[in-house]
């Protein structure tokens, strides 16, 4: 799929390129710009691309609907529905790099329009004199200030998605990527301006023509040419009924035009490209307004170990599926911001509960938990509704497609997780609690690696009621759980009698995942396990480049990554 994008801009580049260096209606614009015409127009195919394509990775709900309907059976093309944050990303930077290309450009054409007025062919000048100061053209126009000020904003929204805002400030990536609209509405009134023209009458006006009326017209020297065959032919306007003469019309470097070059300007090629996407973002963002509008009811909100947040809420006829996530708006800590988090218990026919767990890192969480429990500093309390306690509106967004939706489907699946990773498996954990035999998923290994003994704790409970069920309907072997703590500080169990089966699993260190991996694909041999990652990148890296490479038991490893669009 990149190779056919990546494809698809450079044919849009090069073929755009020629059509302004060979085409014959731009024959006098180019004689006017030179390259800068070429460069620019050719930019700007590949901004309308661009531009077109980097809105439809966020339709959430139309990827989820394509996730979770039979219309895309093949988990090939599943697989590449979670790469749309990737290709939104590569989209935006694509858009970054051919804006400053298309700057570039057009810097030049404001020079040369200046400095090659031509007072022959008027209706092409963008300037209106020659040496007409160019900055007139950037700053008095309609499409030179739409274009300065939407490379203020791309500018903005370019620096506030580094990795290092998003991390150290949430809230200006999130406010300056909102610019977005602002943007394309800019965007649609650059193109409106039609300073750029093409000439409509070629053939009555072929390009590089000599036209006899106009020579005449302003006493200029006629071509020794016309001289020869026209001797008599010096003060009366060239008639147009006379035949031209054979010899003439068989030069390759004098033409006759029989009138004036005529110019116009393009319709709004952008309008096109953009409208259809724009529309249908637009459209669904109203309807995911629609469908958010009435708050949650939460009923209970815990508060685990290592600052981290448990929210149970209940909402008329929602449903989710294990490895979806939702998007979290609270009017009182944002009247704007909104964030995603991964469901760890999703609605089944038997309960309508459903619940998120929160890392409390930043301010938007920080608010969130002083909102929703009486004392921010205890540990462990539990607020049921019926208590006196009135909790703040919460509206909930989706569900959303994830790629641990597949964890399910494949015979074999590996689940690994780092710290508050963990929470995209807890929802196919609690799903296999209720019931395993209706999936396709017969073995399960799940990783798990914290830096601490107490982080285990948010899902201890989970672990062990799962491992005991499976004992008792005598399928140990279903669940291969493995914890690993990297900083012990001492304690090197979970405490806690019932936690018995999860200390026997628990080690000290890191997983050998070379070893790891070696020993799933000799147990599996020639099966395709689904790999299963939510945690750091450096931990992400290893697991892809591992389940990239071959082993010699014929096992396929098909790796899958969290990635919140």
């Amino acid at each position: 799929f990149q190779f056919f994008w990546l494809s698809l801009n450079v044919w849009f580049f090069w073929k755009t390129f020629l059509l302004y260096y060979q085409g014959l209606q731009y024959y006098y614009l180019h004689q006017m710009l030179g390259l800068g015409l070429c460069v620019s127009r050719a930019s700007a195919s590949v901004l309308n691309l661009n531009c077109c394509l980097v809105l439809l990775p966020m339709c959430r709900v139309i990827l989820a609907f394509l996730r979770g309907s039979q219309k895309v059976a093949s988990k090939k093309t599943r697989r590449l529905l979670d790469k749309s944050k990737t290709f939104h990303v590569t989209c935006g930077v694509t858009i970054c790099i051919f804006s400053v290309l298309h700057v570039a450009a057009h810097l030049v054409n404001a020079l040369n329009f200046s400095e090659n007025y031509n007072e022959e062919f008027l209706a092409i000048n963008a300037a209106n004199y020659r040496g007409e100061d160019p900055r007139k053209l950037l700053f008095a126009t309609v499409p030179g200030l739409t274009g300065v000020i939407m490379v203020l904003v791309l500018f903005l929204m370019c620096t506030a998605s580094t990795y290092a805002i998003r991390v150290s400030n949430y809230d200006i990536f999130w406010y300056t990527h909102n610019l977005f609209f602002v943007f394309y509405m800019l965007l649609m009134l650059h193109v409106s301006g039609g300073v750029l023209k093409y000439q409509t009458n070629l053939e009555e006006h072929p390009p590089g023509c000599f036209n006899p009326n106009k020579t005449l017209q302003q006493n200029l020297t006629v071509p020794k040419a016309f001289e020869e065959l026209f001797p008599d032919y010096t003060t009366e306007p060239f008639p147009e009924d006379l035949p031209v003469p054979e010899p003439f019309v068989q030069s390759n470097f004098m033409r006759i035009c029989s009138e004036e070059p005529k110019f116009q300007s393009h319709f709004p090629e952008t309008w096109f490209w953009i409208s259809g996407p724009l529309c249908l973002y637009c459209v669904e963002r109203l309807y995911r307004y629609i469908r958010s509008n009435k708050p949650v009811t939460i009923t209970s909100v815990i508060s685990h170990p290592s600052n981290v947040l448990e929210v149970r809420m209940v909402k008329d006829d929602f449903e989710a599926r294990p490895g979806q996530y939702v998007i979290l708006h609270c009017p009182r800590v944002s009247a704007l911001e909104s964030h995603p988090f991964t469901l760890t218990m999703c609605p089944t026919d038997t309960k309508a509960t459903f619940g998120v767990h929160l890392k409390i890192v930043g301010d938007w969480t920080e608010r969130f938990r002083d909102l929703l429990l009486l004392h921010s500093n205890q540990d462990t309390e539990i607020l049921p509704i019926f208590q006196q306690r009135r909790y703040p509106k919460l509206y909930v967004d989706g569900p959303f497609g994830s790629p641990f939706e597949e964890a399910l489907n494949y015979e074999v699946s590996l689940c690994v997780a780092g710290g508050i990773g963990v929470t995209p498996f807890a929802s196919v954990l609690n799903t296999l609690l209720d019931g395993w035999k209706c999936y396709k998923l017969r073995r399960l290994y799940f990783i798990w690696v914290c830096r601490d003994i107490e982080s285990f704790r948010w899902f201890a409970d989970l672990l062990s009621m799962l491992h005991n069920k499976l004992w008792q309907e005598n399928r140990p072997d279903y669940i291969n759980i493995q914890l690993y703590v990297s900083q012990t500080d001492g304690i090197q169990k979970i405490i806690g009698e019932k936690y018995q089966a999860l200390n026997s699993r628990l080690s000290i260190g890191r997983p050998q995942w070379k070893l790891l991996f070696d020993d799933i694909a000799k147990c599996n041999r020639r099966k395709t396990i689904g790999v299963f990652c939510c945690g750091p990148n450096r931990i992400s890296k290893i697991l892809h480049k591992l389940s990239n490479s071959g082993n010699s038991y014929g096992t396929r490893f098909e790796y899958n990554k969290e990635s919140f669009s």
